[in-house]
């Protein structure tokens, strides 16, 4: 413990919380515990644990989170809990390059204290921020700004989970073609969902309720039967809501969505032409949408968090609306960024179409998405 202490500027990334619960602060299953601060691989990160979301069957066990006030990620569990065995207390300790977890179980017949060596942990620490300087050493190479990055969806993918570079939560992918970069969508029911602050998967990104800048290359293959909605930031279940979005008209203009409404833009779009397209939140009620660095619709009164009823859960991809049709509309979607800040119109320019090889009320198509990632989520 130092004699000095210094705040630290922002919210703690990275956090599972139930912001509708009147017992927050009585809710040991979201406690943060054992918080230390470390100089890992370099970097100075806080390590804390934090008990399974309340709301599940892993109510009782123990995840480690690493974040640098900036970025998070988290693993376990590292240690799980029983009515019999009950954990009471966790602490941690870093020294001497090892991560040691230390915990107080009992019941009402007594307790016990363990130390146990996170060799294995550490491991993943390491790897994940060498991972996160080295991407960050690459995008500086370009001049794409770093300052807030936080997700990545570009080449990397195995099988339906299109995995994050910086390694916080992966996207989940239906019915797509894997191309260089990203994915190729086709008709209703073809899509992605990035679960970025879902409950269900233990999203760890709330900063999307408040701040974020999510950016995206895509191709609009062909014209619509109908307006067909391309990408946007949802709210959780049940109100599901498409807070903000971009959508493509069958005029070829863009559409802009802001809490389920959506306006045509005077911008327009080509079959076959490659954009990068960007949805952004700031202070959690000025939402925009630009289309290659221009402002195509903005909003400065969308509903804050306090009272818009459910968080944003999703990030979501469509390739098509037309349930009669599941051939009429065709996208591309790569090389998707996550900011947990609004960039300026000049830092959306800087932002470079990467290549893969220099790093590791909503509609019924979304619907179905959503039914089949709560499918998968089971298994």
């Amino acid at each position: 413990m130092g004699t000095t202490w210094t705040e630290a500027i922002g919210t703690l990334p990275g956090l599972w919380v139930n912001s509708q619960s009147q017992s927050f602060l009585r809710d040991l299953n979201l406690r943060v515990d054992a918080l230390i601060t470390a100089t890992i691989e370099g970097r100075k990160v806080m390590l804390y644990t934090q008990r399974g979301h309340a709301s599940g069957e892993n109510a009782n066990t123990l995840y480690l989170w690493v974040t640098d006030n900036n970025r998070s990620f988290y693993f376990g569990p590292i240690a799980m809990g029983n009515a019999a065995n009950s954990m009471f207390v966790s602490s941690l300790l870093y020294s001497d390059g090892k991560l040691h977890l230390l915990q107080q179980r009992g019941n009402d017949k007594g307790g016990v204290i363990s130390l146990a060596r996170l060799t294995e942990e550490l491991k993943t620490i390491k790897s994940t921020l060498s991972n996160w300087a080295q991407l960050d050493a690459s995008f500086s190479a370009s001049s794409t700004p770093t300052a807030g990055l936080v997700g990545l969806l570009s080449n990397s993918a195995s099988g339906d989970a299109w995995i994050d570079d910086y390694r916080s939560v992966n996207a989940k992918v239906v019915n797509a073609v894997k191309v260089h970069d990203g994915f190729k969508f086709t008709g209703f029911g073809s899509g992605a969902i990035w679960p970025v602050n879902n409950r269900e998967s233990n999203g760890p990104h709330t900063f999307v309720n408040y701040d974020f800048t999510l950016l995206a290359t895509v191709i609009v293959h062909k014209v619509p039967k109908n307006s067909t909605t391309l990408l946007g930031a949802v709210l959780a279940e049940p109100i599901s809501t498409l807070f903000i979005g971009l959508s493509y008209g069958t005029d070829g203009t863009w559409e802009t969505v802001f809490n389920g409404e959506t306006t045509t833009s005077g911008s327009t779009w080509m079959p076959g032409k490659e954009y990068q397209v960007a949805i952004m939140l700031q202070d959690g009620n000025k939402g925009s949408v630009y289309v290659d660095g221009m402002s195509v619709g903005s909003l400065a009164t969308l509903p804050t968090p306090e009272v818009r009823g459910a968080e944003i859960a999703d990030f979501y991809f469509v390739g098509g609306e037309d349930e009669e049709d599941k051939k009429s509309s065709s996208v591309t979607v790569k090389n998707v960024f996550l900011y947990n800040r609004p960039l300026g119109a000049g830092e959306l320019r800087m932002v470079k179409k990467i290549d893969g090889s220099m790093h590791g009320g909503v509609s019924r198509a979304l619907l179905l998405l959503l039914g089949l990632w709560g499918i998968a989520a089971l298994y």
